[in-house]
């Protein structure tokens, strides 16, 4: 009797951790859509960056090299679509609004921006800049670190960022170039 009690246990145990673990996963993706949403009511109202700059467009960056965090930027310093810090550590040349750390192991397992109009293929890549920019609330998408604000790159239809839990679970958040954010499971 006791050692069915305990395997019954041990499942309940092994179930909830899993249900856990799916729950805080899904709770940071949409946490990472929200903060991309802010970006996009920052880049299209009047939202201050620095003493005096009310124009900036503001976006969020991600990068597969920095896989657990990602930031929040005005384009303020360099009006080129892209995160810029020339003197790291410098708060008058970066364009840094905030700084947000992935924990418990979570991470950023893959950036994707597709080609063409197909939203559910994977092109992946290093760096994703999304911006917005008043008084359009549609996303501006540069990938590699390539601006295409300054028609240095592709201004990409869609960008999606993949989230894996340290089970392996993921799930992803799609940005599409009209301003539409959406968190889907992988």
């Amino acid at each position: 009797m006791t050692a069915i009690i305990a395997v019954i246990t041990g499942l309940i145990l092994v179930s909830d951790a899993k249900f856990g673990g799916q729950v805080l996963l899904e709770n940071l993706a949409y946490d990472m859509a929200l903060s991309i949403r802010q970006a996009q009511v920052y880049g299209i109202s009047v939202q201050r960056f620095g003493t005096n700059t009310y124009n900036a467009g503001y976006g969020v960056r991600f990068d597969t090299s920095s896989q657990y965090s990602y930031l929040t930027f005005a384009d303020a310093v360099t009006s080129n679509g892209l995160y810029d810090c020339p003197t790291p550590g410098s708060s008058a040349t970066c364009e840094l609004v905030q700084s947000t750390a992935l924990e418990r192991g979570f991470r950023i397992a893959k950036l994707c921006a597709p080609a063409g109009t197909d939203s559910t293929s994977c092109t992946g890549v290093n760096k994703l800049d999304i911006l917005f920019i008043r008084p359009q609330p549609d996303a501006l998408i540069s990938a590699g670190g390539l601006s295409c604000t300054l028609g240095l790159g592709t201004c990409y239809d869609s960008a999606r960022i993949i989230v894996m839990s340290p089970r392996g679970d993921m799930d992803s958040i799609l940005v599409e170039g009209n301003g539409q954010i959406t968190v889907q499971k992988q």
